[in-house]
């Protein structure tokens, strides 16, 4: 069974909107997978998870710790070799296509206002409806399905 996809375009803020997407997902008991760009951006994930909504904590951990198969949200950059301890839902903020994507139930995408990422997310997007998901899109600055 394919996965279904929500790509989120127009985000103002990326890491912002992966905060508040994990923490709805994590308050309606989900596990969540965060794809990071880049090492330095799942370190300003990490702090912002900590730090994003005063008295409420969402448990995460690198996907590589050794508690990641019993937090429900882990993170991992995408320069990195992805074990991810769950299959439910994988939250992409990087530019290329997650190869391990087919293992997740849902995957929601961020794209930003930045030409190659929406190039990018462009590419993704054919792919995955080639590959038969369900997709959806949403204008993450409106807050309205397009």
């Amino acid at each position: 069974m394919a996965a279904r996809v929500h790509f989120y375009h127009n985000t103002p803020d990326r890491l912002a909107l992966a905060c508040e997407l994990v923490a709805n997902a994590h308050g309606r008991g989900r596990k969540v997978a965060v794809r990071c760009t880049t090492p330095e951006q799942q370190r300003q994930l990490d702090k912002l998870l900590w730090t994003a909504e005063p008295l409420s904590f969402i448990p995460h951990v690198a996907a590589d710790h050794a508690l990641a198969a019993e937090t429900p949200v882990t993170l991992a950059s995408a320069e990195t070799d992805i074990a991810w301890p769950h299959g439910d839902v994988l939250l992409n903020l990087a530019d290329a296509l997650p190869p391990e994507h087919t293992r997740f139930r849902m995957v929601v995408e961020i794209v930003g206002y930045d030409a190659a990422e929406r190039h990018a997310a462009r590419q993704r997007w054919m792919h995955y409806r080639q590959a038969g998901c369900e997709l959806k899109a949403f204008d993450a600055e409106r807050r309205e399905a397009l």
